[in-house]
């Protein structure tokens, strides 16, 4: 049975924030493979945000929850492929993983205008790794500007899935990176606000470096199945 260690898990990420002196982030509950009763019962806990890999797993998820569905915030926060791109704009309300311009143009195009503008995250590749998805620093900026041009997204800030390490405090260059990153976004773009990065296991470095979202599953629902 699922954990819902709700209450434990936000006492845990207010925690951190004061020890680092920084404001709690927003919680994201990262419930790819979990059931929509899973969803249904944190949501039931006061839970509302809640992140997605796939967007047909997240389009039968909103189908089983009928009209809970609609009370809550939806994240993309898996690769989208640009084919996909007008299931997502239709399912979700934030996009964590836009990281090149073909997806820019294709969100905006079918984001229908009467659901408000679409919050996009420019996922960056930090640490530069082969295996995983983003952009690099360099293209944060073009991909930034154009972004801005596109009345049916908003630009809300970066997302990053650093390194994986045993020892939480290996992955803080990679935040600390992150956060200049954002830092600059943030005098160019005013309206940016939303660093996401942390996740169960390095959440209070994440933190302690300026995340203001974490995306937090094991910790709320506890292990994932064994296949």
């Amino acid at each position: 049975m699922p954990s819902h260690n709700l209450n434990e898990t936000i006492a845990q990420l207010e925690n951190a924030a004061s020890a680092a002196g920084r404001p709690p982030p927003r919680l994201l509950a990262v419930s790819k493979t979990r059931p929509a009763a899973d969803l249904a019962a944190l949501a039931e806990q006061g839970q509302r945000a809640f992140g997605e890999n796939y967007v047909q797993e997240a389009a039968a998820k909103q189908a089983e929850m009928g009209a809970l569905a609609g009370t809550l915030e939806w994240h993309l926060i898996g690769h989208l492929q640009s084919n996909k791109a007008r299931e997502a704009a239709t399912l979700f309300d934030w996009v964590q993983t836009v990281d090149r311009l073909k997806l820019v143009s294709a969100l905006a195009r079918h984001r229908d205008p009467a659901r408000g503008a679409l919050n996009v995250l420019i996922q960056v590749n930090i640490d530069d790794e082969a295996s995983k998805h983003g952009c690099q620093p360099e293209e944060i900026d073009s991909l930034a500007a154009a972004i801005a041009l596109e009345e049916r997204l908003c630009l809300r800030g970066l997302m990053v899935i650093p390194t994986p390490h045993d020892d939480p405090e290996l992955g803080r260059p990679a935040f600390r990176r992150t956060r200049g990153l954002f830092e600059r976004l943030q005098a160019a773009h005013p309206q940016v606000d939303t660093l996401s990065m942390g996740m169960s296991a390095d959440a209070a470095v994440a933190i302690s470096e300026g995340a203001t979202m974490v995306r937090i599953g094991t910790a709320l629902f506890g292990p994932r199945p064994r296949k």
